[in-house]
């Protein structure tokens, strides 16, 4: 009965009360466009199924945010959280993923940032960034390949597929 009332005086507001009612929510960052997006994805996922490694590509958008995520049969379920992981690096730091984990093998202070972000955690190579022009609109990544720089080799496949469309 109690729902019901409810119910009842959320359609009795004028239409403009309804209206502010709603949140705001941000602008959404810049982006790959989605079909652009997975076939990079199965490019790089494809470059790893040529050497027998089975994993998780990753495309995302100026903010971090999943446009595409494609795991292979066989794929290790953490590999997508470290794909997420890999792209953060690379929206943080505006370079890929393996030239942030080479820095932070070498500058201690920079390894504690990278570690401090919860996003983040640690340094691993297999991102590279999505370039538009000079504005970075994303990042792909691969994980669960033959290793950290063969991961950044199939991420590297997938963006050479798309890198002249990309917009």
């Amino acid at each position: 009965m109690r729902s019901a009332a409810l119910a009842f005086a959320l359609f009795a507001l004028p239409a403009s009360a309804q209206q502010t009612a709603r949140p705001s929510f941000p602008a959404p960052a810049r982006r790959p466009a989605f079909d652009i997006a997975l076939e990079a994805a199965q490019a790089a996922n494809a470059a790893c199924a040529a050497q027998g490694a089975h994993t998780v590509a990753l495309v995302v958008d100026a903010a971090n945010a999943p446009v595409v995520l494609l795991s292979s049969d066989g794929a290790v379920a953490i590999a997508g959280d470290f794909a997420l992981r890999k792209t953060a690096a690379v929206i943080q730091y505006k370079q890929s993923s393996g030239a942030v984990a080479a820095r932070a093998g070498k500058d201690e202070a920079f390894a504690a940032e990278v570690k401090a972000n919860p996003k983040i955690g640690f340094a691993l190579a297999g991102a590279l960034p999505l370039m538009a022009g000079s504005e970075q609109i994303g990042a792909i990544a691969v994980s669960g390949g033959s290793g950290p720089a063969g991961d950044e080799a199939c991420a590297q496949a997938g963006l050479d597929r798309v890198k002249a469309r990309l917009r």
